[in-house]
């Protein structure tokens, strides 16, 4: 068990904040951007590269298929309209999206350790324990969780106090 200074929690609002959305948005469409997709959006030609896509009309494996149901309703419960003209994406975190063996999915609460009183953690890009790293958890960081857990496995966002 990971040791937490000062969790709290935040109240979920009516509808999620755009940054959610965008969460939400993301993993759905890299679900299908993996499967082949071929974006025809602006924002989809923004965040995803077409140079590797197959066509409109992909097949998806049937977890694959669950988890863009998952999220589909996820952002019809908080009203998500996602501005398919635009060319970016209010995701911080992108850099490391991109990394991902496995997505996370938003979740509707969020929780943080302000302050990780642990030991320097890797953080791995998927749910195995062969994962390749993509960060880490040092003493004083800030971790913020803000996606539904999976196993053992969840997705944090990390950093410094400053």
């Amino acid at each position: 068990m990971k040791p937490l200074v000062a969790a709290f929690s935040l109240l979920a609002a009516p509808a999620m904040a755009s940054d959610g959305c965008h969460d939400l948005w993301f993993t759905r469409n890299a679900v299908i951007d993996r499967a082949g997709y071929c974006f025809g959006s602006p924002l989809g030609q923004a965040v995803f590269d077409n140079g590797d896509c197959t066509g409109q009309s992909v097949s998806l494996q049937p977890q694959a298929e669950r988890l863009v149901a998952e999220v589909k309703q996820m952002e019809a419960r908080f009203g998500c309209r996602v501005n398919n003209k635009q060319t970016h994406l209010d995701l911080d975190d992108l850099f490391i999206r991109y990394q991902l063996r496995d997505l996370p999915v938003r979740d509707e609460f969020e929780s943080a350790c302000l302050g990780w009183l642990g030991p320097v953690i890797g953080l791995r890009a998927g749910h195995r324990p062969d994962a390749p790293l993509v960060g880490q958890i040092d003493p004083g960081d800030y971790v913020k969780y803000s996606h539904i857990p999976v196993g053992s496995w969840t997705y944090v966002t990390t950093s410094g106090p400053d």
